[in-house]
């Protein structure tokens, strides 16, 4: 079988499983009450939120971009920052960035997993090594085209796979088309 066969098949079955597995009720239950900051532990147990310097440090930077949006401010709850988050997600799965691609498709990696798919990280572990190596770059500048993008209510965005603008081509059995719904200040894939 074919690695795109295989992400088909994963994806797929993820989707199909997440859309028939439970209500909207459920959606956000998953979801912590506020969305965490970057932060970095100390050798303490305290942590810090880290934020750009502008001045370099001696240290090497070795933090992956966040997810999250900066600051204690909440996303936009409008159709751009919809695809400003899926976009995240999108330039993550290019990347295998797990740790962004977790948090962004969080409620519907919960509800995939209590249907018997394993957690978040050894899942999208597996669906990385199934993305062609052309894909996973043509994913880390892939942008959203908006007017392919429906709006079904105000927290509540369908990002169809159509909108998907790639260097390379993705069809439905590749990446799918996805929800993001707006739960606690944040975008995030539901379905």
């Amino acid at each position: 079988m074919s690695a795109r066969t295989m992400v088909s098949v994963a994806v797929s079955a993820c989707v199909v499983l997440v859309a028939c597995g439970c209500g909207a009720d459920e959606a956000g239950k998953d979801v912590d009450a506020k969305p965490s900051q970057s932060s970095i532990s100390t050798p303490t147990g305290s942590t810090h939120t880290s934020k750009p310097s502008a001045t370099p440090s001696g240290a090497a930077r070795t933090e992956k971009p966040s997810a999250e949006p900066t600051g204690d401010q909440p996303a936009p709850r409008t159709k751009q920052g919809a695809i400003k988050r899926y976009e995240q997600y999108l330039h993550a799965l290019g990347r295998e960035d797990i740790d962004t691609v977790c948090d962004v498709a969080k409620p519907a990696a919960k509800k995939a997993q209590d249907q018997g798919f394993g957690p978040c990280t050894s899942t999208y572990t597996t669906v990385f090594q199934m993305i062609s190596p052309v894909q996973k770059q043509a994913l880390k500048t892939a942008t959203v085209d908006p007017q392919r993008v429906a709006v079904r209510t105000t927290d509540k965005v369908e990002m169809p796979v159509e909108a998907v603008k790639a260097s390379a081509s993705f069809t439905e059995n590749d990446l799918g088309s996805y929800t993001l719904e707006y739960l606690d200040n944040d975008w995030y894939i539901t379905e």
